[in-house]
């Protein structure tokens, strides 16, 4: 590692060694050309002349091994400020300042890059997610205009529930776009763990029973229609209490609880798991399901925007994917209160680990 400091400042291939260097040579040769002149008897003058065009033939050298990287960032930099983010600085692995100067220009390139990209791909997936309810309502309200179909309370319910998908897509991505521009408050206060979780576990069923006796289309909204799934809640030590963020916490968990749900097999089980943390009020949260798992090599993406998984959608009945947000939201929200969450070993199913860090 590289100390700070002085003697960051004196490492051997810095530019000012290489300057120093350049005075103590062209120093050593007018001293050595005035002692030849000496011992010669040559000429003031020749020697003045030779020691001037050795010197400036040094400092040339010198100057274009530091100029030369230093047009080069110029344009690359010009080209990244035009949005060409594939440009990249070459003398990366110089050992001097400008190889640092290098790295972290190209390491801005690659962040810049990366953002581009992903800007792209939420262009394009936001206007994929709006495109098919918005087909689905229109298709529906031209066959009522046209006389297709009746305008009966099943047809209604069925353009209510393509309304509802784009309404909740839209407020999903608004909540995204508040936690991303960090305007979103932090009200944590101290509650008890077991009613808590209790109230967020009746609501995830009612939300599914209400969903499953809905007729018609699919809703697409992302929100489960099981009704097979038994959802069990483990606290302990019964009187647990944390301090957190209760709304936000209740979209960490209704998104973890809605998402193993999708993911269970018939009849299968989604726990909730509770436990005390380290610190004082601190928590940690598990969600448990009996589904097919995540594979290691997907770990790393489960909590990225519009991710369905690569087996998403074939696991129970319920396998319309979603939009791929939920998951991202609950990542921001843990991330928002200074927390952990990711994915764990587990014998069966997927084992999601979410921690709270409490009082702070």
């Amino acid at each position: 590692m590289r100390q700070p400091g002085a003697l960051h400042d004196l490492r051997p291939f810095s530019i000012k060694t290489k300057l120093g260097t350049l005075v103590v040579v062209s120093v050593f040769i007018t001293t050595g050309l005035l002692m030849i002149a000496v011992r010669t008897e040559t000429e003031l003058r020749f020697i003045t002349v030779f020691s001037v065009i050795a010197t400036l033939l040094i400092t040339q050298f010198v100057a274009h091994s530091l100029t030369a990287p230093l047009d080069e960032m110029n344009t690359v930099a010009r080209s990244i400020s035009h949005g060409d983010y594939t440009r990249r600085v070459r003398g990366a692995g110089r050992r001097d300042e400008l190889g640092d100067l290098a790295c972290t220009i190209n390491r801005m390139a690659d962040d810049l890059e990366a953002q581009d990209q992903h800007r792209k791909e939420l262009v394009a997936n936001v206007s994929h997610e709006l495109r098919t309810p918005i087909a689905a309502l229109r298709a529906v309200l031209e066959n009522v205009v046209d006389g297709v179909s009746e305008a009966d309370p099943e047809t209604m319910r069925t353009a209510l529930k393509q309304t509802e998908r784009l309404g909740r897509l839209v407020e999903t991505l608004l909540d995204l776009s508040r936690l991303d521009n960090g305007v979103v408050p932090l009200r944590a206060r101290r509650f008890e763990v077991w009613p808590y979780l209790s109230g967020v576990l009746k609501e995830a069923q009612l939300s599914g029973a209400a969903a499953a006796q809905r007729q018609g289309m699919p809703s697409g909204s992302g929100r489960h229609t099981r009704t097979d799934v038994h959802l069990h809640l483990d606290v302990s030590p019964p009187e647990l209490t944390a301090h957190a963020d209760a709304e936000r916490l209740h979209q960490v968990v209704a998104n973890l609880i809605d998402n193993a749900v999708k993911h269970s097999p018939a009849h299968g089980r989604v726990t909730v798991r509770a436990r005390r943390g380290p610190t004082p009020e601190s928590l940690d949260l598990e969600v448990l399901d009996e589904g097919p798992g995540i594979p290691e090599s997907e770990w790393h993406k489960v909590f990225e925007r519009f991710n369905r998984g690569t087996a998403a959608g074939k696991h129970g009945p319920d396998n319309d994917g979603g939009t791929g947000l939920g998951l991202a939201i609950a990542r921001w929200a843990v991330d928002l209160h200074g927390g952990r969450i990711g994915v764990a070993e587990s014998t069966r199913g997927a084992r999601i680990q979410v921690t709270l860090p409490g009082i702070p």
